[in-house]
């Protein structure tokens, strides 16, 4: 396994994380023998970056993770968020930065994980009825207790990562990057580089689609949350399912999958960039921890801005709602 560094920080993590999200909502049938599984075997490949957040199956996540990392918790750089909101039936019901909650939310995360630390906490969206600074500096005074190690924001705008690095240093950005949500490159990407932040990439693999293991909204379980994201809906599935035709093609000419040439395209963008990618399977595991050792050319890289260029994806990443909360 390859390492990178996380900023502001001597701290070495994997060069391919793992999400752990899908283990416990979101895309489909789960379940918590076989996630247990890829997470350990994850530990014994070297995949020291592991991701979840408090939200993530309404804190099962978090627990899921805490029970993986038992008498295991040194080989792994751990990261969790907080700030969005859920009830008890689940329901989300807003967003939360105030400097109390942002106590609170760590103080019961610690509690599900079944750590004392947390290496890297986020803020999973910007609440902006908070000023960020205020936000921050709850976040920053977890620091000083030792509850938490390195701080980090989630889909936040140019101008709040620079006031948030401002009163303290920001360790990593969070925000979907992948072939087909290129958004960072207009600006965000830029500002992490010049204030040192390393670029976490979530759903690098476009929430499965690059995969082109999907070829029909009928492929996505019932409940899958998939599809009530306008990627995967009427025409844009198709359009989008057309991009991803032509990336399989370039794949098989190069003896690889379409996840790993994705996922090589991320992990090419430099080295402060961290695809934290999922896996269901070990073998999906497998494959995406192969991908450190693929090397695309500038031709390679020429060729996949050619098929997929910024913008090139139909519809927008998220629902309306949820667009409403990135980039805060």
């Amino acid at each position: 396994m390859q390492y990178r560094r996380l900023g502001h920080s001597d701290v070495q993590i994997s060069a391919v994380g793992l999400g752990c999200m899908g283990m416990s909502e979101f895309y489909g049938p789960r379940e918590d023998s076989e996630s247990l599984a890829v997470i350990h075997r994850a530990l014994d490949w070297g995949v020291n970056f592991l991701d979840t957040a408090d939200v993530y199956g309404n804190g099962r996540n978090e627990q899921l993770v805490g029970r993986a990392l038992k008498g295991r918790r040194e080989q792994a750089v751990l990261a969790t968020k907080f700030g969005n909101v859920r009830d008890a039936a689940g329901n989300f019901i807003g967003i939360n930065g105030r400097p109390e909650y942002v106590r609170q939310a760590c103080d019961a995360s610690l509690k599900r994980l079944g750590v004392d630390h947390i290496d890297l906490y986020y803020q999973h969206r910007v609440d902006r009825s908070a000023p960020i600074e205020e936000t921050v500096g709850a976040m920053a005074r977890l620091v000083e207790a030792g509850k938490v190690r390195f701080i980090g924001l989630s889909e936040a705008a140019p101008a709040t990562i620079r006031r948030a690095h401002a009163t303290h240093p920001i360790s990593a950005l969070q925000t979907e990057y992948s072939l087909w949500s290129r958004d960072p490159e207009n600006e965000i990407l830029s500002v992490c580089r010049e204030l040192g932040i390393t670029f976490v990439a979530y759903s690098p693999l476009g929430r499965g689609f690059l995969s082109g293991k999907i070829k029909s909204p009928d492929d996505l379980a019932a409940d899958d949350w998939r599809r009530m994201n306008p990627r995967f809906q009427g025409e844009n599935f198709g359009k989008n399912l057309a991009l991803v035709r032509r990336v399989e093609e370039m794949a098989q000419e190069k003896g690889v999958t379409p996840a790993q040439l994705a996922l090589a395209w991320v992990l090419a963008q430099g080295q402060d960039v961290v695809p934290i990618p999922g896996a269901s399977r070990i073998s999906h595991l497998e494959e995406n921890i192969a991908v450190a050792e693929i090397a695309l050319s500038s031709r390679d890289l020429e060729r996949l801005d050619e098929i997929l260029p910024l913008g090139a994806s139909a519809g927008e990443r998220y629902p309306e709602g949820g667009m409403k909360v990135v980039n805060g």
